[in-house]
C-alpha cells in the first residue's frame, strides 16, 4: 500500500491548482466541504451533520459534479474512495504555484488607469488614433454607448500626445452645469476658461473677449488663435469628453459644432496656427440635432466606434485575472457568460472580478444575473431609475424586450436608448443590448402591470 506523504493543506493546494489549470476556477466552499470530508474518510452523512448542508445536495447534487470534475482535472477517473492516490501521483508532476493575490485586482469602475494590466486593446482601434493625432489638424471622432471604454481610449490618445511632447486639454463636458449652458456666450467663455486652466496659462478673457464688435464664435476662436496658441510651442490636443452632454441644447451645440467644424478647416491652410490643434471627440449616440453637412465636425476626420469584445478578447481579459478559459471547461463557461452579457466591456470585466475573487460560481452568477440580487442590481437598478423618469422611454423600451426582432421606434426615443447603451440596432430597427437588459426588464416591467 502508497504511503500517504500529503498533508490536507498540500493536497487542497494540488486539487485547485489541477482545477484552475483545467476549468479557470478554483474549488467553492461547498466542494472544499466534500473534499476536505473525503479526506477524513467521512461519509457523506458526516459531513452534512457538521455543516449546513444536507445529505442530498453534497451527495447527488455537488458530489457527482465534483468528482467528475477532479477527474478532468486530473486526468484520470477519480472518486471518494481512490483520489488519494491519484493525489500522490500528480505531486510528483505538479508544484503548487502561489495564487495571484486579489490585491492586485482592481474594481471595474471608471476609466481603466494607465498603467493598469486590465486595459484590452482592439486592434487596430489605439494604433490609428495615436497615429492620427500626430496629424496637423487631426480631427477623431470616438463613439460608443455608455460604459463600453470611451473615456479610457480617449486618456490613451492623450497621453500618447503627452509623449510625442504635445500639450493636452482633457475635457468632460458634463462638467458644464445648468448656469453655463444658459447661453453660447456663457458657454464659450467657460469652455476657453477650462482650456486656460488645463495648459497652465492664466485666464486672459478679459483682454480678448469683445462683446460690442464680435460674436461669441469669434471671441472664442481669436482667443485661441492670438493667445492660447500663441503661447505654446508644441501642437495641443483638444479632447471633449460627453459632449452628448450640449445635444439637448440646439442653440448652443449648433454653433459650437459648428465651431470646431470650422477650426478643423482652418488648419488646412498653408502655414496656419490652427494645424497646431487637434480635436478628440467623444461621444455616446448618433447627433440628432440639425446640422449642415459642411458644418459639422461628426462627418470628417477619423470615426472610431467602439465594438464589444470578442470571445477571444475575452479570453484574454480571464487570463490577465488569472483564470484559464482555454480549456474545453473554460470556453464552455466563456459561451455562458457572453450568450448573457455579450461582450460588453464592464459587465463582462465586473463578472470576472467576481469570479477571480471566488465570491461565487458561474453558475450562482447567471442565475441572479438578471434580478436584484445578482452582481449587475446597482447597473440594472440604475437604468430602470433612469427610464422611469421618461415615461415614453420606458414605453418605447418594454416594446423592445418584449418583442423578438426588431423595433422601429421613434428617433429621439432611439437614440437615447442607444445613448444609454440598452439597445443595440439592427437592420432598421433596435434590439436589447443583450439578454441581461432583456431578462431583467421584462421581469420589471411585468412585475409593475
Amino acid at each position: 500500500m502508497q504511503t500517504n506523504t500529503l498533508n490536507f493543506e498540500q493536497a487542497l493546494a494540488i486539487v485547485n491548482q489541477a482545477v484552475f489549470t483545467n476549468a479557470g476556477r478554483y474549488l467553492t466552499d461547498v466542494e472544499t466541504t466534500i473534499f476536505h470530508g473525503a479526506w477524513l474518510h467521512q461519509t457523506y452523512e458526516e459531513m452534512a451533520a457538521n455543516t449546513e448542508y444536507t445529505v442530498n445536495y453534497l451527495q447527488r447534487t455537488v458530489g457527482h459534479k465534483f468528482w467528475k470534475l477532479l477527474s478532468e482535472a486530473l486526468g484520470e477517473e477519480v472518486s471518494k474512495s481512490n483520489f488519494r492516490t491519484a493525489l500522490e501521483r500528480k505531486s510528483v508532476t505538479l508544484t503548487p504555484t502561489k495564487l495571484p493575490s486579489d490585491l492586485s485586482l482592481e474594481f471595474p469602475e471608471g476609466p481603466v488607469e494607465l498603467d493598469s494590466t486590465f486595459y484590452l486593446e482592439r486592434p487596430p482601434i489605439e494604433l490609428d488614433c495615436c497615429q492620427a493625432i500626430l496629424q496637423p489638424g487631426a480631427l477623431i471622432r470616438i463613439k460608443a454607448s455608455r460604459q463600453m471604454g470611451k473615456t479610457s481610449l480617449l486618456n490613451r490618445i492623450l497621453n500618447s500626445a503627452i509623449q510625442a511632447g504635445y500639450k493636452t486639454v482633457n475635457l468632460n463636458l458634463l462638467l458644464a452645469d445648468r448656469g453655463v449652458l444658459k447661453s453660447l456666450d456663457q458657454f464659450l467663455r467657460w469652455f476657453c476658461k477650462c482650456a486656460s486652466r488645463e495648459l497652465q496659462l492664466p485666464n486672459k478673457l478679459a483682454d480678448y473677449w469683445d462683446e460690442e464688435l464680435f460674436t461669441s464664435n469669434t471671441n472664442c476662436t481669436n482667443y485661441f488663435e492670438d493667445y492660447l496658441l500663441s503661447e505654446i510651442d508644441t501642437p495641443v490636443v483638444l479632447g471633449l469628453d460627453e459632449v452628448d452632454r450640449i445635444f439637448p441644447h440646439p442653440e448652443i451645440a449648433q454653433d459650437f459644432f459648428g465651431l470646431l467644424r470650422v477650426l478643423h478647416e482652418y488648419a488646412k491652410l498653408k502655414d496656419s496656427i490652427w494645424k497646431k490643434l487637434r480635436l478628440v471627440i467623444v461621444h455616446s449616440t448618433d447627433v440628432y440635432i440639425p446640422l449642415k453637412v459642411n458644418q459639422s465636425p461628426f462627418n470628417v476626420g477619423l470615426p472610431i466606434e467602439l465594438p464589444e469584445f470578442t470571445p477571444k478578447q475575452v479570453q484574454d481579459l480571464a487570463e490577465r485575472y488569472g483564470l484559464n478559459w482555454e480549456t474545453n471547461t473554460g470556453e464552455a463557461y466563456l459561451a455562458d457568460l457572453m450568450a448573457m452579457v455579450g461582450g460588453h466591456p464592464y459587465l463582462v470585466q465586473l463578472a470576472i472580478y467576481h469570479l477571480r475573487r471566488q465570491n461565487l460560481t458561474l453558475e450562482q452568477l447567471l442565475e441572479n444575473a438578471p434580478t436584484d440580487l445578482g452582481i449587475y442590481r446597482e447597473h440594472l437598478q440604475g437604468h430602470w431609475g433612469t427610464i422611469q423618469e421618461y415615461p415614453q422611454l420606458a414605453t418605447a423600451f418594454k416594446q423592445v424586450v418584449n418583442t423578438n426582432g426588431s423595433v422601429q421606434l421613434e428617433s429621439m426615443l432611439q437614440f437615447k436608448l442607444l445613448s444609454i447603451g440598452l439597445v443595440k440596432q439592427q437592420q432598421n430597427g433596435v434590439i436589447p443590448s443583450c439578454q441581461l437588459y432583456r431578462q431583467y426588464f421584462q421581469n420589471k416591467f411585468r412585475d409593475r402591470a
